[in-house]
């Protein structure tokens, strides 16, 4: 079975670290100027007097290139991270990688932007999703192109995760650490309501289900249908998509369009007048230990939860609304060569990204934490084969892989992200009138658009 401890800070919990204006700002705020949105930038360009961060070096690697990993790890994570790397350093003679954790997505937000601005810099930077935007505008980071051979280059990935890495049709992050949400149910309970084993496809089939459901007891009360948080936008994203609208496309915003209303309308009769839904502090944990009988969390989370349950676990693609098996948003986090003096650091720093992009690397990150194989022959090695076949919940991981896809626009940044979770609290949590949520969500989004559509523009341009 997989382990994997998660860090404690949400995915997304990078909210308002830096400001709504934290993409377009950047640059002037660290004072290290540059914009790679010019076509200046290469494989070869680096940054004077941007050194590199402090690094302890074990003896038996001393003389050596030495490469910088910060990583948003921990626990076990962080292990597996450390054996890999030094399974690199025991592969070749003249280059030594070490990892250092940072703790959080927030804690690697907050510590690279105070590395940037004291010229400080590690040599690569794990980042979530489309964080790395505002870095690449701030000319912090190399384009990996140049270094791309037969062996590696995005053709070797899951080719859904490739162009979250990519601005103006070059890439400066290769998927690492990915992810997708996935809905998980207590089988063990399904079973004796009764009900079928394989769980729902949609939402008003899970609805249908829940009277059965709550006639069961958990220590001494009744079974809770469906956990939702406070930062739930993640997997709203998968709701407004399965409900057939979008949050935003290009540079426009669309929550206003109807299928928001539709599907905050359904969420809030859900919660609040059938009383089939809650918010909770951490639905994973209200899950695990039996208070709900099911949940949705992401895929990363399916070996922590298969250790934690003490009952049969069920996993199912995401809930559609009126058909199964939603588009859903990918998650995660990818690698990306931060541009300092030296060349030969950044040389040495692309060849850490291809070793891990090794199918056999990749099958042993996946292994050991539960992320995705995201390399696709990783995925077929006997292993990870064989582990599929041991555990099925983690063939239905990766067969919902081929209905991921980039999160809307606006959800790019992390002022708008937390918009959106401020609306959704306001029906999940206090049953406010979707409407009104709605209509004020449009007006907020549509503010933060008007910073961020350059940078969208900028991004989606294909090519110099």
């Amino acid at each position: 079975m997989f382990n994997i401890l998660q860090t404690s800070t949400s995915r997304r919990s990078v909210l308002g670290l830096m400001g709504a204006g934290a993409a377009l700002g950047l640059a002037g705020c660290v004072g290290v100027g540059g914009d790679a949105s010019s076509d200046k930038d290469d494989a070869g360009g680096v940054r004077k007097g941007f050194k590199q961060t402090s690094v302890k070096v074990p003896e038996a690697y001393k003389g050596r290139t030495n490469v910088i990993f910060w990583a948003p790890f921990t626990g076990i994570n962080f292990q597996v991270l450390t054996k890999l790397l030094k399974k690199f350093n025991d592969s070749q003679k003249d280059i030594y990688a070490g990892a250092e954790s940072v703790g959080s997505y927030a804690d690697l937000a907050q510590k690279f932007t105070a590395a940037l601005q004291a010229k400080q810099v590690p040599d690569i930077v794990c980042f979530p999703e489309h964080r790395w935007i505002q870095y690449w505008q701030a000319d912090a980071l190399a384009q990996l192109d140049p270094y791309f051979d037969d062996e590696w280059n995005t053709k070797v990935y899951m080719q859904q995760f490739v162009p979250e890495g990519q601005a103006k049709g070059k890439t400066y992050q290769v998927p690492f650490a990915r992810s997708t949400p996935l809905f998980y149910y207590n089988k063990t309970r399904f079973k004796e309501a009764g009900l079928p084993e394989e769980g729902p496809d949609t939402w008003p089939e899970y609805a249908k289900m829940a009277p059965d459901l709550a006639k069961l007891k958990s220590a001494g009360k009744a079974l809770k249908i469906f956990p939702f948080k406070n930062d739930d936008e993640w997997y709203g994203q998968a709701h407004i998509w399965a409900w057939g609208g979008r949050f935003s496309e290009g540079t426009n915003v669309l929550v206003d369009q109807g299928p928001m209303l539709e599907w905050l309308t359904w969420k809030n009769n859900f919660i609040h007048k059938q009383n089939y839904g809650y918010v909770a502090k951490s639905p994973v944990t209200d899950f695990t230990t039996g208070i709900s009988a099911a949940t949705h969390a992401s895929t990363a989370t399916l070996a922590q939860i298969l250790h934690d349950s003490k009952f049969e676990v069920g996993s199912h693609f995401m809930l559609g609304n009126d058909s199964a098996g939603p588009k859903v948003p990918i998650g995660g986090s990818g690698l990306a060569v931060v541009k300092a003096e030296s060349k030969d650091r950044q040389d040495a720093a692309a060849k850490v990204l291809k070793f891990m992009a090794e199918p056999e690397n990749c099958a042993e990150w996946h292994l050991g934490t539960g992320y995705l194989p995201i390399v696709l022959k990783a995925a077929e090695l006997p292993n990870v084969k064989a582990n599929v076949k041991k555990i099925p919940n983690y063939g239905v991981a990766l067969d919902q892989v081929k209905n991921s896809r980039q999160s809307d626009t606006i959800t790019w940044f992390d002022a708008p992200v937390d918009d959106i979770n401020r609306a959704m609290g306001l029906v999940y949590g206090d049953g406010k009138d979707p409407k009104t949520v709605v209509t004020d969500l449009q007006k907020q989004l549509d503010e933060k658009m008007a910073k961020y559509k350059d940078t969208i523009s900028k991004v989606m341009t294909k090519g110099n």
